[in-house]
């Protein structure tokens, strides 16, 4: 990330079970970059091109936790990560042994009176929250 201190508008901000093992999920085989730390609270603010999440990691005090956290960790959402390419992600996801939740596939989505193409995958992170990495490869008519 270029300008550090660009904010997205919506930043979601996921609790997680154990900060170095999803630090070297999303860093290492994911490609976000830390913008932002502080260790000492278990807390990582994470960019990848603009798209941005915030990690912190449970620690007894519940702070904005509303329910019991049970695994997998954030049913009924994925959250959608447009890349320029799916390529990077994927291969070190893939030769990293993870398993992925959908393997790569091309879909399109009607918007309207076109289609949007893109290449996506989707895999859960440690704590399983769903991502999809998704790359636009065109539009087309209906």
């Amino acid at each position: 990330m270029e300008d550090k201190s660009y904010r997205a508008r919506m930043v979601a901000e996921l609790m997680v079970k154990n900060l170095a093992s999803s630090r070297q999920f999303w860093i290492d085989l994911c490609g976000f970059e830390v913008v932002y730390q502080r260790e000492e609270e278990g807390f990582v603010f994470l960019d990848r091109d603009g798209a941005q999440f915030m990690l912190e990691e449970v620690r007894g005090d519940d702070g904005w936790i509303t329910a019991p956290l049970e695994a997998p960790l954030g049913r009924g959402v994925n959250f959608e990560i447009k890349v320029k390419s799916v390529d990077a992600p994927h291969k070190r996801l893939v030769d990293a042994g993870w398993p992925l939740y959908r393997q790569m596939q091309e879909r399109w989505y009607r918007s309207d009176n076109i289609e949007i193409g893109v290449r996506q995958f989707l895999v859960q992170d440690p704590d399983g929250y769903l991502l999809r990495f998704s790359e636009w490869i065109g539009d087309r008519p209906l």
